[in-house]
């Protein structure tokens, strides 16, 4: 479990290793990720490119064959390295936001910035794969 301690910046606070789509996958396949309640956001990447942040949000009369590639957006949902980590959670928190993409100045994703439920610090590599594992039969 991290602490708040522990994340200088955004770059220390970051999941390394998050889940990503590709602009192909359809608004079929993305409601049926979101059914868990553990997903707040698909990152859209192509060639390690963030395409789009797509929401629940974006779905909503949507048909479902639809591909990804044209929905979501990046405006609002990205985020540097370098930013401090607790006025990030702060903000997150007094916006409700649970997930921000992290990406390089070209735009490439390097992580994803998780908001636990209670606004008090932030998901950690170690713990998605534990709480994975524990739901493993």
């Amino acid at each position: 479990m991290s602490t708040l301690l522990d994340h200088e910046t955004v770059a220390d606070a970051m999941v390394r290793f998050p889940k990503t789509c590709t602009p192909t996958t359809t608004v079929r396949q993305a409601r049926e990720v979101f059914e868990d309640g553990h997903v707040h956001a698909l990152l859209v990447v192509e060639r390690g490119l963030l395409l789009a942040v797509v929401e629940c949000g974006d779905l909503v009369d949507r048909a479902a064959d639809e591909h990804l590639r044209r929905l979501g957006t990046l405006r609002g949902r990205t985020i540097g390295t370098a930013a401090d980590a607790d006025a990030v959670r702060v903000a997150m928190h007094t916006a409700g936001r649970r997930r921000l993409a992290v990406v390089d100045g070209d735009g490439r994703l390097l992580g994803l910035l998780c908001l636990k439920r209670s606004g008090a610090g932030f998901c950690s590599d170690a713990g998605i794969r534990a709480r994975a594992a524990d739901r493993r039969p």
